[in-house]
C-alpha cells in the first residue's frame, strides 16, 4: 500500500548511509581472521562431492565455475518445464531446486535447474540419494 511504502521510504532513506559502527568493527575483526583460500577450498569439496554424488543419475552435469549452484539439465527425465518440474521436485522428493527460466525475461524453457551446494554434506547425500532415484 502506497501509505507504508511512503513511511518505509522516510526510514530507508536514513539506513543506506548510516551503518552501525559495532557492526562495522566486528566484521572487520572478522575478515582479519578468514582465510579465503580455505573458504574457497570448502565450496570447492562440496561441488565436488554433490557432483560425485549424482554423476550416475539422469541428471546432466553442466560447468559451473565460481558458484555454489550446480547446474543441471534434465532432459532424459521429464519434458516438463522447470518451473512445474522443480514443483514436482519439491513435492514428490523434497529437494528444493531453482528454474534457470526465473532469471531470463523470454520465458524460454532450457530444461535446466540449479541445485545449492552450500549445504551440510549430510543434506547433499540426501538430496542426492533422492534424485539418483529419478
Amino acid at each position: 500500500p502506497e501509505h507504508l511504502m511512503y513511511e518505509m521510504k522516510k526510514v530507508h532513506q536514513f539506513l543506506v548511509f548510516s551503518v552501525n559502527s559495532f557492526s562495522q568493527h566486528a566484521i572487520s575483526e572478522y575478515l582479519n581472521v578468514v582465510d579465503f583460500n580455505e573458504v574457497s577450498k570448502m565450496y570447492q569439496r562440496k561441488r565436488d562431492l554433490f557432483q560425485n554424488l549424482i554423476k550416475n543419475s539422469r541428471f546432466e552435469l553442466m560447468p559451473c565455475d565460481g558458484t555454489y549452484f550446480q547446474v543441471v539439465n534434465y532432459n532424459q527425465i521429464s519434458d516438463k518445464n522447470d518451473v512445474d518440474f522443480a514443483k514436482e521436485l519439491i513435492v514428490n522428493h523434497g529437494v528444493a531446486s531453482i528454474p534457470i527460466s526465473v532469471f531470463y525475461n523470454d520465458n524460454t524453457d532450457r530444461h535446466i535447474l540449479r541445485f545449492c551446494f552450500a549445504k551440510t554434506d549430510e543434506t547433499l547425500m540426501a538430496a542426492a540419494e533422492k534424485l539418483n532415484q529419478i
